[in-house]
């Protein structure tokens, strides 16, 4: 399913990892479930949610998962091209860029992705929701909404030079 070569070129995170029970007629049915990150520390990273069972399991679906829904992120250096507040139902994260230098001041699931993603230099805060899933899919809204510079000059037809005036 996928080559070996380009199985190693991935930098996998483990964000969370959680037991969760069924409580059935003989007591308590536990499994896990796990949220991975896994990025090419080039601009490219994508996260997974798998469940199971056992937890070498439940990793390995969602590192699976998470090289199936990978995206690119615009990148400025070692840090993101503007500001962005991503959202994602109650949870919200900002992400600004940050002076060389810098390094990734953020907390856990906002650095876990920053991290396999390449970004060196970056600021962000999370509010609302302090659930690790919900923050994830914040930082990944914010980080697909980013826009750019080129793409953007070129949809429009002009130069980069034009566009800053």
């Amino acid at each position: 399913m996928f080559d070996k070569e380009r199985d190693n070129e991935f930098t996998e995170k483990l964000v969370k990892l959680n037991r969760v029970a069924k409580v059935v007629k003989g007591g308590r049915r536990f499994s896990f479930s796990a949220l991975v990150v896994v990025g090419d520390q080039n601009g490219r990273v994508g996260y997974g949610f798998g469940k199971a069972n056992d937890v070498a399991e439940a990793i390995r679906k969602s590192i699976e998962k998470a090289k199936k829904n990978m995206i690119t992120v615009p990148m400025k250096r070692n840090t993101i091209p503007h500001a962005y507040m991503g959202r994602f139902k109650s949870a919200k994260v900002l992400i600004k860029p940050a002076a060389p230098g810098t390094g990734i001041i953020a907390g856990g699931p906002v650095r876990a992705v920053m991290e396999v993603c390449g970004i060196n230099d970056i600021l962000s805060k999370s509010l609302g929701s302090k659930n690790a899933l919900n923050i994830t899919k914040a930082v990944f809204n914010g980080l697909e909404c980013m826009q750019d510079a080129k793409k953007t000059a070129s949809d429009r037809g002009k130069a980069i030079p034009e566009m800053w005036g």
